[in-house]
């Protein structure tokens, strides 16, 4: 049995599949489904697109009594709303304005731009009941923090359904295993270290060994302006409008990538002291570099760390009777795709 990887770009990042399997043809088919399934969702939910499904939807939903929503992306609302709630106001997907204010500057915003968009930002300024939508006129979605590990865990399905139970879909350094190797060896998945200026790029903080699952990062370095000689990150705190001061990077090991995505982001958001809290509560694997370097990490993955995390390892677990942190999406049915 061979392995077969295939790289290609979606979602604005470099995207990978590897897959094992007895038959070339095979595996080609099994990735062109998966990297199907990638674009769909790309071309369905980018905010780059204004012919995209989710700036036809927004335009709709602007105009009196709003819109129907179809079940899919009823299910990422439904989610989207709960992850609202769990953040106390923080993981906010109407701050769209705010996030393409922030976008690739290379000056600060000014008072008046940020107090405009923040005008338009706060999931309760909506209404979304029943799968109908409605939208006040300036508000943007921003759904760039779900789609891209929701879409690893969909590709992940679509290699499953045929057959391919040893592969890994990697989309911008966030990754969903189907199942370890044919032997039964996990798939060693390295954490980037965060590189400010190319002088690290590509090195590997910690290496993870993943069966099955989905591994997603977080962090201020991919995405970033440097203004004045500040480095302002790509993750907004809705309620200030500014970008948020916390870890370099958060990694979380989950069942899904869509969860361990959501923990990490959450992690960032509410700053490091509270950020390690969150992870040591979840009930999840990760890691956490903080500004100064120092590397956290939950004790199974230290394991696999370079020696820079050893001295830092957080052997913290839910106390007793304490819920490990949890997001709820419901299952989204295939048969509902527009």
């Amino acid at each position: 049995m061979n392995v077969y990887r295939h790289q290609f770009l979606s979602m604005g990042c470099p995207c990978e599949i590897g897959v094992f399997s007895h038959a070339p043809e095979t595996a080609r088919l099994a990735i062109a489904d998966a990297e199907n399934e990638i674009n769909r969702l790309d071309r369905k939910y980018s905010h780059f697109r204004n012919d995209s499904f989710i700036s036809r939807l927004q335009t709709k939903a602007k105009q009196a009594g709003g819109v129907n929503v179809d079940f899919e992306t009823s299910a990422l609302l439904d989610y989207a709303a709960t992850q609202f709630k769990l953040s106390r106001g923080l993981f906010d997907i109407t701050a769209g304005r705010l996030s393409r204010l922030w976008h690739k500057r290379d000056k600060l915003p000014s008072s008046a731009n940020l107090n405009e968009a923040l005008q338009y930002t706060g999931w309760t300024k909506l209404q979304w009941q029943d799968q109908r939508l409605i939208m006040p006129v300036g508000m943007q979605l921003e759904l760039g923090g779900l789609v891209k590990e929701y879409a690893a865990d969909r590709a992940a399905l679509f290699l499953k359904r045929k057959k391919m139970y040893s592969a890994f879909i990697e989309l911008g350094g966030d990754i969903h295993v189907t199942g370890p190797r044919p032997d039964g060896r996990p798939w060693n998945m390295g954490i980037r270290k965060p590189d400010y200026g190319g002088h690290t790029k590509n090195k590997a903080i910690a290496s993870i060994p993943i069966s099955a699952g989905g591994l997603a990062t977080s962090g201020d370095y991919e995405r970033s302006s440097l203004i004045n000689g500040k480095r302002y990150g790509h993750i907004i705190n809705p309620k200030t409008g500014w970008p948020v001061d916390s870890f370099q990077s958060v990694s979380v090991l989950a069942p899904s990538c869509l969860l361990a995505g959501s923990v990490s982001t959450l992690a960032i958001l509410m700053g490091q002291k509270a950020g390690l809290d969150v992870l040591r509560d979840s009930g999840l694997a990760w890691l956490a570099q903080t500004t100064d370097g120092a590397v956290h990490t939950e004790a199974e993955i230290s394991l696999y760390c370079s020696s820079s995390c050893q001295s830092n390892t957080d052997r913290h677990r839910p106390s007793s009777g304490q819920k490990p942190l949890q997001p709820i999406i419901r299952p989204i049915d295939n048969h509902h795709w527009p």
